[in-house]
């Protein structure tokens, strides 16, 4: 936890702040802290500072809370990705996130498993876990739109074209012939395929919606791999 994350229901006056459950244990048994002690804040949706410690117990912790600077500023980048297995879900909001990404729709496709759709990692509450854990590792406090299309033809037909707009849109396919650009300038749209890549049918229809077939390489990556690597050597962050 390298930002601990403040919600307006924490507040108990003004600059005043209690804490309660993880994030006690996390100032107690991780920072130790004792009274004086100041440790990185930010309110979630808000601006970052600092919070000094004034008194600790076996049940709350106050702290003296100053918020006078920004979040780091996102990048230019949205992701449509093929929903993936649960576990694997939870890999990828956690790489987007911690890079910045603050837009990311999940799609059905041939090669997606319906019973991914019914499973709990798609609650809500598991979601709000998702992110605040991401964002307590990168210091942020900016929480993303994460959005779920469940038919891939009407979302490429009525909601891709608005999300692509005013992008470089890529769709990762390891079948084509053109390498992956690196080093791009302005907003970036990346599609990611479910493992094993979009059929060629899914290919045409999104390459019809304005996205451009990129490989990275020779070899196969896992979402969660292929991830990282492509928004690195697109220079999105």
């Amino acid at each position: 936890m390298n930002l601990i994350i403040l919600q307006t229901e924490d507040f108990i006056g003004p600059g005043l702040a209690r804490l309660t459950g993880r994030r006690l244990e996390h100032l107690r048994d991780v920072l130790r802290a004792t009274p004086g002690k100041c440790c990185k804040v930010g309110l979630l949706n808000g601006r970052r500072g600092s919070g000094e410690l004034l008194r600790c117990s076996a049940e709350a912790a106050e702290l003296a809370v100053t918020l006078n600077s920004p979040p780091p500023a996102p990048p230019a980048c949205k992701l449509v990705i093929a929903l993936p297995r649960p576990q694997t879900l939870k890999k990828v909001l956690h790489a987007g996130i911690t890079i910045g990404v603050k837009e990311f729709h999940f799609i059905h496709c041939f090669k997606v498993e319906k019973s991914y759709w019914s499973s709990p990692r798609l609650q809500p509450e598991a979601l709000s876990d998702d992110i605040l854990a991401a964002l307590e590792q990168s210091g942020d406090t900016l929480t993303p739109a994460i959005a779920f299309h469940r038919s891939f033809k009407p979302f490429v037909e009525d909601a891709l074209p608005a999300i692509l707009a005013g992008t470089t849109a890529l769709v990762a396919h390891p079948y084509t012939d053109n390498r992956c650009p690196g080093g791009l300038e302005g907003p970036v749209s990346l599609v990611l395929g479910p493992e094993g890549g979009f059929t060629d049918y899914q290919v045409d229809r999104l390459t019809a919606a304005g996205c451009r077939p990129v490989r990275l390489g020779a070899r196969i990556l896992r979402t969660e791999v292929a991830l990282p690597v492509l928004l690195g050597r697109l220079g999105v962050f």
